[in-house]
């Protein structure tokens, strides 16, 4: 599981639970008259609120935070846990209002008991569930929710000059190889010096020599194969990577706040590196933060 992934919205869902949670240790009902030293019972203290409200809110809640935070989405008779997550906190908002509405339930049917009226508990249950609902539905609708909930680490400052580099190629941070540079350039390690006294090495021009012009074979393989390099970046939302023989299923899913290496442009495409080694094609490059 990776809780980098989780968005604003479920953010919004888990504050809500808790709020729900906190809220069935509040009165239940609210009666008028009654003394303040009288002991009315909390929302735990009715089995319909605590099964129809309390439990299936958190359920819901949990559901869709936990196949959110996983890295393929679990599934069960063709539903992903995010979809019945969805399902319980909408049932828990339902439940909640009708609960407002009657608080007493059948025992108001012969009157004497309209002093009764829904308590705090029920009030703040009703608020928590549908905030609950509405984040889980509209998350996947809206820009604003789709966001990461805990933004992706910063890629580690390069080193000074003559430091020691860290991290393997590519990594944020790390030294790279100069673009078209060669061995045996000058100024590179392996480059053939003069001999002690000026004398020029064998296979190097004499003095005055023209020297003879690069053939193209030769300039063609000291040209890399294009201008990309290797990059690391992370997503703003979960991506699918798709896998590069083209198929539509989906080999894994790129989660916000971890690094992924870019080893290949195609197109407007990337074949991205996960952590495992797995490659895939990303298709989705909106929004992604280069290291």
């Amino acid at each position: 599981m990776n809780i980098r992934s989780l968005t604003r919205g479920d953010g919004v869902v888990i504050g809500a639970a808790v709020l729900l949670l906190i809220a069935s240790f509040l009165d239940i009902y609210s009666i008028d008259g009654a003394p303040d030293s009288a002991e009315i019972p909390s929302l735990w203290g009715s089995g319909s609120v605590v099964l129809g409200v309390v439990l299936a809110g958190v359920i819901g809640a949990a559901l869709v935070v936990v196949n959110r935070a996983m890295p393929q989405p679990r599934k069960v008779a063709g539903l992903d846990l995010g979809q019945f997550g969805i399902a319980f906190t909408v049932f828990a908002a339902w439940c909640a209002l009708g609960n407002i509405f009657d608080p007493a339930g059948a025992f108001d049917n012969d009157g004497g008991l309209d002093n009764i009226g829904a308590g705090i508990g029920l009030i703040l249950a009703l608020i928590a569930t549908l905030v609950m609902a509405a984040a889980a539905v509209a998350t996947p609708l809206l820009p604003a929710l789709k966001g990461t909930l805990i933004p992706a680490a910063r890629p580690a400052a390069p080193q000074p000059y003559g430091g020691q580099p860290q991290g393997g190629y590519g990594y944020p941070g790390a030294q790279q190889q100069p673009y078209g540079g060669q061995p045996g350039q000058p100024g590179q390690p392996g480059q053939p010096g003069p001999s002690f006294g000026g004398q020029p090495q064998p296979g190097q021009p004499q003095p005055g020599q023209p020297q003879a012009p690069q053939q193209a074979p030769q300039q063609a393989q000291a040209q890399p194969a294009g201008d990309f390099s290797p990059f690391w970046f992370a997503v703003p939302v979960p991506r699918p990577l798709f896998a590069e023989d083209g198929s539509p299923t989906p080999i894994a899913e790129l989660a916000p706040g971890t690094w992924y290496l870019a080893v290949e442009q195609r197109g407007a495409n990337l074949v991205a590196q996960t952590q495992d080694g797995r490659r895939g094609v990303l298709q989705d490059t909106s929004g992604i933060q280069r290291g």
